[in-house]
């Protein structure tokens, strides 16, 4: 069921928002557009590329579409990030991360007088998660908790600005060990002419530091350390001395990746089938901060959707997220000017949003995109999903077994000769190395259908030897060949219909059934364009006519992909060992009685194997190790017809 042509037809050209609903009423995706008519019409009309519409599966799942007009696109963004957050649509990119990493706060300054608070004279820098519109200056973000409060400790030691909170600092009578220890000038206590000038220097400072203007302020810290010096206020001349040393003592430890300090957020994308990390690195005055990762699961959108999801919802997290100068993409995104314009209001300042392709940005990019393959690889590491992908790959193959048990084969050689073939066993979507196994091709040379026939043939006969002599013993006495070649749920065949044609006739051959009751089987064809990368590989069925197209970034499709994969790295290993030793033989291996010490001697002696020949009986015989009756068989050998 879709669309009717009639109700496409009759929605609004103007911008706005557009949701799609299933059969049951509930919303599968949210979309924005400059004109909602033209693009609503390109799900259903064979005009939008991106493969979960072009297959057709987010147009057969909808059956009814609401609109909603608004005023310009950027408006239509706004709104678009704000439906998603609350519908969370099956087929839009959700984020799974919603905490907020931490930010330092500044407030402002004010001058002493009768209705000032003590607190907005002597403000503080404090940790918070919230940004709120109140004037304060507000620094970040931290990834980490531990982070942040290292800053605030390296400030509060090194710049004299009070720690404890104002309800303490209205109410606290006399100083406190900060005061004690000269971290703090003592504002709490009325018997102190605390200089509201000076501590207002000392606030001028921090933020200098925290917006990495390092230099800037260690010229000031110098130029005030000598003014006190002349002075003759010694003391205060060597804590200025002091902060310097810390200043420069962090700027040799930070991380500048960037020598134009611009604020730039960095977006990075790593995925594995429908499984996708997106990182995002805060880079404040060429200075890397951290980053922030966010899982996507079930995700078959492209790499520029997902991107662009992530970054309208991102930004959406917290008013007043703190945003940089620069929102910096690995690809180009649709929408990024009305992108730059949203964030632009949110922000109060410009801000741009680019896909470089060159120079220091892209990068910059390259170290986000590694930072989130990074982070992908951690993630499914500690939480293995290979099983994950077994339904599906059932349900999408109408396998009769669930798959928890699936061999591949390979074949290789070179130009026909050297045939061997490879097995690679998955257990739950898994690679299971113990159960690899090689074979040697003995009945063909340069026919990969009937290689594959015999591979099969041997595999299973000898599954079935296995599984026979296993039955003769008692169930407490098995010795775990039986398991070890026992029958696998699903065999994968790296190949066309000629490869699977054959792997079926071997299993009716040995008496095993295909399907329900037997083996599932199927095989595995590559791309036909391996330049443009737009044809899917093709997986073809027993007894079906037409090959299966996956679908691209899904997890079944990533398990057969690496199943494949493997068992041609495994095949071609075999293939490249057994060549090299070929080439390394010799025609003295196949003679009775020459092994490998006796063959070394005679080589030394003679040569080589046309020196060996050359000699006469009594030469050869005189060579350590070998007789007169293995001379006489290794002359004969070589003499021979079959030898020359």
């Amino acid at each position: 069921m879709t669309i009717a042509d009639n109700i496409l037809d009759a929605l609004p050209a103007e911008p706005g928002v557009y949701l799609f609903r299933d059969a049951d009423g509930v919303v599968i995706y949210v979309g924005k557009a400059k004109s909602l008519r033209v693009r609503v019409r390109q799900y259903f009309r064979g005009q939008d590329e991106r493969y979960v519409v072009a297959a057709g599966y987010l147009p057969r799942a909808a059956v009814n579409v609401e609109t909603i007009v608004v005023a310009d696109e950027k408006a239509a963004l706004l709104l678009e990030n704000s439906l998603i957050k609350q519908h969370r649509p099956r087929f839009n990119v959700k984020l799974r991360d919603d905490k907020q990493y931490l930010v330092l706060r500044v407030a402002p300054t004010a001058k002493p007088s009768a209705s000032t608070s003590l607190a907005a004279v002597f403000p503080r820098v404090e940790v918070g998660r919230h940004i709120r519109n109140d004037g304060a200056r507000y620094f970040g973000p931290y990834h980490s908790a531990s982070s942040a409060r290292h800053t605030l400790k390296l400030l509060n030691r090194h710049f004299q600005l009070r720690t404890c909170s104002d309800n303490v600092l209205q109410t606290r009578g006399r100083t406190c060990l900060q005061y004690q220890i000269k971290r703090c000038p003592g504002p709490c206590a009325s018997s102190l002419a605390v200089d509201a000038a000076a501590y207002a220097e000392q606030v001028d400072d921090v933020v200098m530091f925290l917006q990495g203007r390092d230099q800037d302020l260690v010229t000031r810290l110098r130029a005030r350390m000598a003014q006190n010096a002349e002075n003759e206020q010694f003391e205060q001349a060597a804590a200025l001395r002091d902060s310097i040393a810390a200043v420069e003592r962090t700027l040799a430890k930070q991380h500048v990746v960037q020598d134009d300090f611009v604020d730039q957020d960095v977006w990075g994308i790593a995925r594995q089938a429908d499984h996708a990390e997106v990182v995002v690195m805060f880079i404040r005055h060429g200075k890397l901060l951290g980053q922030r990762a966010f899982a996507q699961k079930n995700q078959e959108l492209p790499d520029a959707e997902v991107i662009r999801g992530c970054i309208g919802q991102y930004y959406q997290l917290d008013e007043g997220m703190l945003v940089p100068s620069e929102v910096i993409t690995p690809e180009p995104l649709e929408d990024a000017e009305a992108l730059g314009e949203w964030l632009t209001a949110s922000a109060g300042h410009k801000v741009r949003v680019l896909a470089p392709q060159r120079g220091q940005k892209v990068r910059l990019i390259e170290m986000a995109t590694q930072n989130a393959a990074a982070q992908l690889t951690s993630r499914q590491q500690r939480m293995p999903e290979g099983a994950d992908a077994l339904p599906k790959l059932q349900e999408r193959l109408r396998l009769a077994n669930v798959p928890e048990r699936i061999e591949c084969y390979d074949i290789a050689h070179t130009q026909g000769t050297g045939t061997v073939a490879s097995m690679v066993t998955f257990i739950d979507g898994l690679p299971e190395k113990s159960l690899y196994r090689k074979f040697t091709i003995k009945s063909v040379t340069n026919n990969d259908f009937e290689a594959m026939r015999e591979v099969i043939s041997r595999r299973l006969a000898r599954a079935q030897e296995a599984e026979g002599k296993d039955e003769d013993k008692a169930d407490g006495d098995r010795n775990g060949k039986a398991d070890a070649w026992r029958l696998p749920d699903l065999i994968v065949v790296d190949g066309g219909k000629g490869q699977l044609g054959m792997a079926v006739a071997a299993m009716q051959e040995l008496g095993i059934a295909v399907g329900a009751g037997g083996i599932d089987i199927v095989s595995l064809a590559k791309e036909r364009d391996l330049q443009s990368g737009n044809a899917p590989d093709r997986v073809y069925l027993h007894a079906a006519k037409d090959a299966i197209e996956l679908r691209r970034n899904t997890a079944e499709l990533y398990l057969l992909a690496r199943l494949r994969d493997e068992a041609h790295r495994f095949a071609n290993a075999f293939h490249r060992q057994t060549r090299s030793k070929a080439m390394l033989g010799s025609e003295l291996d196949g003679i009775p009685g020459v092994g490998p010490a006796r063959r070394k001697a005679l080589l030394v002696r003679f040569g080589s194997v046309r020196g060996v020949a050359a000699a006469s009986e009594a030469d050869i015989a005189a060579t350590a190790g070998i007789g007169p009756a293995l001379a006489h068989t290794i002359a004969t050998a070589l003499a021979s017809p079959e030898k020359n």
